[in-house]
């Protein structure tokens, strides 16, 4: 926007020389102003949009819950990979609402569309547009929240922040936005999966006080199937009953409650991450910790091993029968010194419980008068089954994006084959498009 001679100079830009700036306020009425473009010092210029994630694979989502739609645009994805709505379709089918009865009744098909970066089935290396409409919107329905803020939800922080918000569905801070991440992430599952064979997967260990016991579940042998054959996502079939019945029991209340979602990554590529502030734990935990209503995070032993002394905590090494390193536990979680060791990466993010409940709250109005509020809003009971397929996903973007790091600067020229190991190129020789 235009400046003026008669207004003061923003922060950092050229202050004129005073007298002759008083001359030239002197030659005109008071009311007469001449537009003059302010001149912004660079290191003043601030890129704090907050939606982008990535370096090298770049994914940006938009759209609200209330919206036209949602999605994402993902730019740095490698040309000529066999991509389809499909492929995102069977990650999106996971995470959409209305599944069943422990996830919100908000019914959405959140069919995908792609609408650029792919040509005759393959990536072309520009960007990729991906769109989901939204179809069971129920404005009216927030017309309360207009006036008053939801507890422990994003309204207060958002006007705190900007001044100004979208009451319909909580905007940007609606979990609709996740739609975006996982259909950028199932490209990313993609790319490791072919290219590296690396398998990411989830599922829920904890409803509130339900827990799956340290080792029930074989993260060597669990699969996808194991994972998705119930709704709460658990593949321990000793604890999905229970676990559906800690949902049942707060969602007939109007009630939420909280669970945790484990993660793991099985044949994980050596050497991702880097030292100090580029460690693959703290890309992993930024990532993860972005996602709606996420409140912790632990990698390999977490909390639990601050109760241990090193001598028990230590992951000995040893060659195995093909001569490469490994070590004989994973307390590590397959991540030291910020570098993936080549193990299984293993960790665990909690949520809170869903912060829109049908259950009357003291609160204020956003004039600071204060009030009570009963969300009569649709909402999951608990977000840890749905938020399964974000998880993974999070955990995909930063694993392909550190990938393509390491590629860049440590295989670009000949590796040190004692102590180094080749990126697989196991990527399936594909036939060029009919361009």
């Amino acid at each position: 926007m235009a400046s003026s001679i008669a207004s003061k100079p923003f922060l950092g830009a050229a202050k004129p020389n005073s007298s002759i700036y008083s001359d030239i306020q002197g030659l005109f009425f008071s009311s007469l102003r001449v537009p003059i473009k302010p001149r912004i010092h660079k290191k003043l210029q601030i890129q704090a949009a907050g939606s982008t994630y990535g370096d090298y694979f770049r994914v940006t989502t938009f759209g609200e819950s209330h919206g036209g739609g949602v999605g994402c645009i993902v730019d740095g994805c490698p040309p000529r990979i066999p991509l389809s709505e499909a492929d995102l379709q069977i990650d999106l089918d996971r995470r959409r609402p209305g599944q069943n009865r422990i996830t919100t009744p908000r019914k959405e098909t959140d069919t995908c569309r792609i609408y650029s970066g792919v040509s005759d089935g393959v990536t072309t290396g520009t960007p990729i547009h991906v769109f989901v409409p939204n179809t069971d919107q129920r404005g009216p329905d927030y017309d309360d929240m207009s006036i008053a803020y939801r507890p422990s939800h994003a309204d207060a922080t958002y006007d705190m922040k900007y001044g100004i918000r979208a009451v319909e569905g909580g905007g940007r801070s609606s979990a609709r936005e996740t739609v975006g991440r996982v259909a950028s992430g199932a490209i990313a599952k993609k790319i490791l999966k072919q290219f590296l064979g690396t398998e990411v997967l989830a599922y829920v260990s904890q409803v509130q006080q339900v827990v799956l016991p340290d080792g029930s579940v074989d993260h060597d042998t669990v699969t996808l199937d194991q994972i998705e054959s119930n709704i709460v996502r658990c593949p321990n079939p000793e604890y999905i009953d229970k676990m559906i019945a800690a949902i049942d029991a707060v969602r007939i209340r109007g009630d939420s409650t909280g669970g945790v979602v484990t993660c793991i990554v099985r044949n994980a590529p050596r050497g991702l991450g880097s030292p100090v502030f580029g460690k693959l734990e703290a890309e992993l935990a930024r990532a993860v910790m972005s996602i709606p209503a996420s409140k912790g995070f632990e990698i390999g032993s977490g909390f639990a091993g601050t109760f241990l002394t090193g001598s028990k905590h230590n992951d000995e090494f040893f060659a195995d029968e093909h001569g490469r390193i490994r070590t004989r536990t994973n307390r590590s979680g397959g991540i030291q010194g910020g570098i993936s060791n080549g193990e299984i990466i293993s960790m665990r993010i909690a949520f809170k419980p869903t912060p829109a409940i049908a259950i009357k709250q003291k609160t204020v109005t956003r004039d600071k008068k204060e009030t009570e509020l009963t969300a009569r809003v649709r909402h999951d009971p608990c977000v840890a089954p749905r938020a399964v397929p974000v998880v993974e996903a999070m955990v995909a973007l930063v694993l392909v994006d550190q990938l393509m790091a390491q590629h860049a600067q440590c295989n670009l020229f000949p590796i040190n084959p004692e102590l180094q190991e080749p990126l697989s190129l196991n990527f399936p020789m594909l036939k060029p498009a009919n361009i």
